[in-house]
């Protein structure tokens, strides 16, 4: 029997979201006693969120179903600054007009994972442009600039990376967590809001936010963040050859979503389905415990969830069925990711490495030759062991395409325009 009297607190540690707490015994009394109000704040550096962000708009969606209201901070204002955690390089600077469109192109995924409204649990998005475009340089510096010790400040990770790799470290980057511990204090003030959430890379920003809070709004503010996400092998979680696994099915089709999912390692499926889905913890319990091939049924659970949660219904069982059509049954499914390429492209003869780039299912030339070399390209199902192997209009089969493989797995169509 867990110890932690509120439901937020308990389902935060069954389901594996805690990694660290400024004082978990005081978030548990506040969120027993009675609804709190908590945020992740979010940068508009594109018009997708990906599968990094997926850890926290989970809790966001377990606060709120465990009887709280989440704030989404988008960073409208940040965005133009920069945050240099876990970045080697400045990031490139957008235009207002750019921020605006990727704020609102986001605004769709979070739409997924919580219920945004006026009741009192209901989340509210809030653009941190509000306060920060407004704030004056000498009256900032003078109210907030004095209660940051540059000593400190330079012990922080996301700085002592940079100046160890000897990159560069601009003076307007290394404003951003002021500006971040800044926004904590203004949705006090303005939401009431007492709890910021992030992953393990935002603890000294989080740190100096509660601090500021404290000295400048006399606020008793909390926080906590989540664990880094590895795979079982040790990988960075969400790392494929097609580059990042964005949130936004026009980004990275429903269908690959739900493949990713489902090619989940054995080790991960039970923490995978704690965090990632809404299923009942006994159920995982169930499901994790399943051995040999009827750990393949626990992984399709897994990709339906995950992807119903994000996609719908509609576009779940559509990916489930392209899968079973490719996989079980052996032809070529519709819902495949398609690539049209020219005709004349195809009649002239392309090579093999270069149709797999083109596909996406190779990050470039170079490793689509590696892959044909270690025996894991297959045209029409048909393996193929040559580089320089040409692809002609005899490849196309008599649904009207090219189907091409990257081991047993991955597929992808060239449809002949």
């Amino acid at each position: 029997m867990s110890k932690y009297k509120s439901t937020f607190v308990q389902t935060l540690i069954a389901r594996g979201y805690l990694h660290q707490c400024t004082d978990i015994d005081a978030l548990d009394a506040r969120a027993a006693a009675g609804p709190i109000t908590a945020y992740v704040g979010y940068d508009a550096t594109a018009d997708s969120l990906h599968i990094g962000n997926l850890v926290s708009i989970m809790m966001l969606h377990w606060l709120q179903q465990t009887g709280h209201r989440p704030i989404v901070l988008m960073g409208g204002g940040t965005t133009k600054v920069g945050d240099p955690s876990g970045k080697d390089e400045t990031r490139q600077m957008l235009t207002d007009e750019k921020i605006a469109a990727n704020i609102a192109s986001i605004r769709q995924t979070f739409d997924s994972f919580v219920r945004f409204g006026d009741g009192a649990t209901d989340a509210i998005q809030v653009n941190n442009a509000e306060w920060l475009d407004a704030l004056e340089y000498i009256p900032l510096l003078r109210e907030i600039g004095r209660h940051f010790s540059i000593n400190r400040m330079l012990t922080f990770d996301s700085v002592k990376l940079r100046l160890d790799r000897e990159q560069p470290l601009t003076f307007l980057e290394f404003n951003y967590m002021i500006l971040q511990a800044y926004d904590f204090v203004e949705l006090a003030r303005r939401h009431d809001c007492m709890l910021q959430m992030g992953g393990s890379d935002q603890w000294g920003n989080i740190i100096n936010g509660i601090e500021l809070g404290r000295r400048v709004a006399g606020k008793e503010l909390l926080g906590l963040t989540t664990p880094l996400i590895t795979t079982a092998s040790g990988a960075k979680m969400g790392k494929t050859a097609e580059g990042a696994v964005w949130l936004k099915g026009e980004k990275f089709a429903p269908y690959d979503y739900w493949q990713f999912w489902r090619n989940t390692e054995d080790a991960d499926v039970g923490r995978f389905l704690r965090l990632f889905t809404d299923l009942p913890l006994d159920e995982i319990a169930r499901l994790e415990a399943l051995e040999g091939a009827e750990i393949n049924d626990a992984k399709k659970i897994l990709a339906n969830t995950a992807t119903r949660i994000l996609h719908g219904v509609a576009a779940t069982e559509r990916a489930a069925e392209t899968a079973q059509q490719t996989f079980e049954v052996g032809v070529t499914a519709e819902g495949l990711p398609t690539t049209d390429l020219p005709r004349a492209e195809i009649e002239a003869g392309i090579a093999l490495f270069a149709l797999l780039t083109r596909a996406g299912l190779a990050a470039s030339n170079s490793e689509a030759r590696r892959l044909i070399k270690g025996g894991g390209a297959r045209i029409n199902d048909v393996a193929i062991n040559a580089e320089t192997h040409a692809v002609g209009p005899e490849a196309i089969n008599p649904e009207g395409v090219i189907k091409l493989s990257a081991g047993k797995k991955r597929h992808a169509l060239i449809r002949p325009v």
